[in-house]
């Protein structure tokens, strides 16, 4: 449930659920979280025995965004085995991910993303570099059909 305030809440207190159900351990911890958002396209239309000289303007269809998932590479083959579903074709392995702000002491919701029927479209690990001060990323793109806010 979103709560209103007059100061926004700083982005880096959120989990993530990969609809498995985990938000807990390394395994469902991320680095970042890409851009979430969606947009709705306008049909503009006009009669040709309108009166008015101007169109009018329809709702037409909304898509989303695809979305970027950060991560320190951990060893763990959580979210390899859920793309291998997805390339095999399992049409199980869709998903309900979930994003949810928290407020700065972790003690409630603040707001939540749920991005329906996910998958994963891209994985991509690195790049190595041996002269680096810092960790392996892994990254991974979800594509989703639909987004909800609560």
């Amino acid at each position: 449930m979103a709560i209103l305030r007059d100061r926004p809440y700083p982005p880096f207190n959120f989990l993530v659920d990969l609809g498995d159900g985990n938000t807990e351990g390394p395994d469902a911890g991320f680095l970042e979280v890409g851009a979430i958002g969606m947009e709705t396209a306008v049909i503009e239309y006009r009669n040709g025995n309108s009166r008015e000289n101007q169109v009018i303007k329809l709702t037409g269809l909304t898509k989303v965004n695809d979305v970027t998932f950060k991560r320190g590479v951990i060893g763990s083959l959580r979210l390899y085995q859920w793309l291998d579903q997805i390339r095999n074709g399992d049409q199980n392995a869709l998903r309900t991910v979930t994003v949810q702000l928290m407020n700065e002491d972790h003690t409630a919701v603040v707001q939540t993303w749920k991005l329906l029927r996910a998958r994963i479209v891209k994985h991509t690990s690195g790049p190595f570099n041996a002269k680096a001060n810092e960790v392996a990323i892994e990254e991974m793109v979800l594509a989703y059909e639909r987004l909800e806010m609560e």
